[in-house]
């Protein structure tokens, strides 16, 4: 099992694609690694190319230049509370310009691999069943982030029916150093250093903490991808794959264990800016297909990653 020569990463410069160009580099020193970025070289690729979803003329030609025989395309609109806001941009950039991308590797380097970072929001309502989803549950989105991944994630499975290289990652709730605070449990940590560094008051506003997800640390889901680029020539193209740790963590009971960590008296309360207007109450993954096609397992220590995010955000203020 090998890597491709050359690899393109789109959304380099985001917290998955940092984590997963270092992992790939220590992994494949000789692998040729390319990071799609307009924010300037980025740390671990040998070349950044400027790669805009949005232009699909000049994505072909960047394209064919870059000559990738494998693309994890991470790029995306991916915080959903940002969605609510602006809908029509979130549907321009996962959907229009993932399109844009499949199209130009169908049509110019067809011996490519496209691994599409899809997510287990495309779910959505499926999840008041209240067990572990596999791969089949039915797709009902709740919130516009999520409509516009599974649209994407079922028009680029139509499009590996003809002749698309694709398998697509469903990722669960991913957590780890240099996560956005647009995420939770990054949010959380945030104001935690924040308070501790008396840069706010000691009041730690909170969103609905009776919520259950399915946490995974961003290294495990990095290892995911890399399985992937391993084993591309024995999975069934097109193929949708979980990525999930199968266990559901109680959102307040995150918050605590983060609260635990510190020696600073903070005051919770509830945001009512951070309620979402349809949420889900409990998130779980069922991931056997992952462990018996990719042999992938969450391997991380919660405990250790609830320290890491901590002392990311410590050392980041």
């Amino acid at each position: 099992m090998t890597l491709p020569d050359r690899i393109l990463v789109t959304g380099a410069s985001g917290f998955v694609g940092r984590h997963l160009l270092a992992l790939l580099r220590a992994r494949y020193p000789a692998a040729t690694l390319l990071a799609a970025s307009r924010e300037g070289d980025i740390v671990g690729a040998d070349e950044t190319v400027p790669l805009d979803l949005l232009d699909p003329p000049g994505m072909v030609a960047l394209l064919r230049e870059a000559r990738p025989g494998a693309v994890v395309h991470l790029a995306a609109q991916a915080a959903v509370g940002d969605s609510f806001s602006d809908p029509g941009r979130t549907w321009r950039i996962n959907v229009d310009g993932s399109r844009a991308l499949a199209q130009a590797l169908m049509d110019h380097l067809p011996d490519c691999l496209l691994v599409l970072a899809s997510s287990a929001e495309v779910y959505g309502l499926s999840f008041q069943r209240g067990e572990p989803l596999a791969e089949d549950a039915p797709m009902v989105p709740a919130n516009p982030y999520a409509a516009s991944k599974a649209a994407v994630d079922l028009a680029l499975g139509e499009m590996a029916l003809r002749g698309l290289r694709l398998v697509r990652l469903r990722p669960f709730n991913q957590v780890g150093p240099g996560q956005s605070p647009s995420f939770v449990v990054a949010a959380f940590a945030r104001q935690i250093a924040r308070i501790e560094a008396g840069l706010q008051p000691p009041l730690l506003r909170v969103g609905a903490l009776d919520r259950w997800r399915d946490f995974l640390d961003v290294h495990d889901v990095c290892a995911a991808y890399m399985a992937v680029l391993e084993q591309a020539e024995t999975l069934p193209n097109g193929v949708a794959i979980n990525i999930a740790s199968g266990q559901s963590r109680r959102v307040g009971d995150v918050l605590q264990a983060l609260l635990a960590r510190s020696m600073t008296k903070i005051e919770v309360v509830t945001d009512q800016g951070r309620l979402r207007p349809t949420d889900v109450e409990r998130v779980a993954g069922d991931a056997s297909r992952a462990a018996a096609l990719l042999g992938w397992r969450p391997a991380a220590d919660w405990d250790a990653t609830l320290d890491g995010v901590m002392a990311d955000w410590r050392a980041r203020l």
